[in-house]
């Protein structure tokens, strides 16, 4: 009788991805944090929203990956494809300093991605 220690390949990279994902979006948020009270806040800030936006990006290449071989259910790309349009707003709303907006977005982007990393 076999019995299935290990996900499947792209379960475990799709899960790896998300959880990249949410990292990155607390980190986000310790940054905003500094971007406040340290002279540093602004460039770590910087960089990790280039991060987090690569991290979307590995998501939605992720849920592809893990959908299209195996035939699984499109619902993770459709996730990630929704999420990648959220960072892209967010970088736009924080290029455009709009704090009252961009800042419950990232709230937001957080608790959704993990409520994606929950299920997985």
């Amino acid at each position: 009788m076999a019995t299935q220690a290990t996900a499947p390949r792209g379960f475990s990279f799709l899960r790896t991805a998300i959880t990249l994902q949410t990292l990155t979006l607390f980190l986000q948020a310790v940054s905003a944090g500094l971007l406040l009270t340290s002279p540093h806040g602004e460039m770590l800030h910087s960089v990790g929203a280039r991060v987090m936006y690569g991290a979307s990006m590995l998501y939605l290449l992720a849920a592809v990956l893990a959908w299209k071989p195996g035939g699984g259910s499109p619902r993770p790309v459709w996730h990630a494809s929704g999420f990648l349009a959220l960072a892209s707003v967010q970088v736009v709303l924080g290029i455009a300093h709009v704090p009252s907006v961009h800042l419950p977005l990232g709230v937001l982007m957080f608790g959704l991605s993990l409520l994606a990393l929950a299920r997985r």
